[in-house]
């Protein structure tokens, strides 16, 4: 499993693993009934705290993407594929953000054409 942490990125440590888990899941490299990495083992991997990757797997469950197996880990939910809780807190966040860039001044035009090129370079 491919995660690359950002550094530099404004955006937590912990929603970068938890959107990449997403996108994974999403795009078929998980599919429902995978196994994930232990907490410790991802922890290591990405040289981050144990709490931290907890967190993430917390939210994770939380919003019905994972499911604990007593002694045998985390695993990919038979739901996890278009999530409902996922999409619905996608939906808000995105309508919060068009929000905050119509209030900047950025035009319906410019925010459509930035919005189709970060899909259509998401495609390739």
């Amino acid at each position: 499993m491919l995660i690359v942490i950002d550094h530099n990125s404004r955006i937590p440590i912990y929603e970068q693993i938890k959107t990449q888990i997403i996108a994974l899941i999403n795009s078929g490299v998980l599919a429902p009934g995978d196994k994930l990495p232990s907490l410790r083992a991802l922890a290591s991997d990405l040289s981050l705290n144990f709490n931290t990757i907890k967190k993430v797997f917390a939210l994770l469950e939380a919003d019905g993407v994972i499911e604990s197996r007593q002694g045998a880990g985390f695993f990919v939910t038979a739901g996890a594929v278009e999530n409902k809780n996922v999409l619905a807190k996608a939906e808000e966040e995105l309508r919060l953000t068009l929000a905050r860039v119509r209030d900047a001044g950025l035009s319906e035009e410019a925010a459509t054409r930035i919005l189709s090129e970060i899909y259509t370079k998401e495609e390739e």
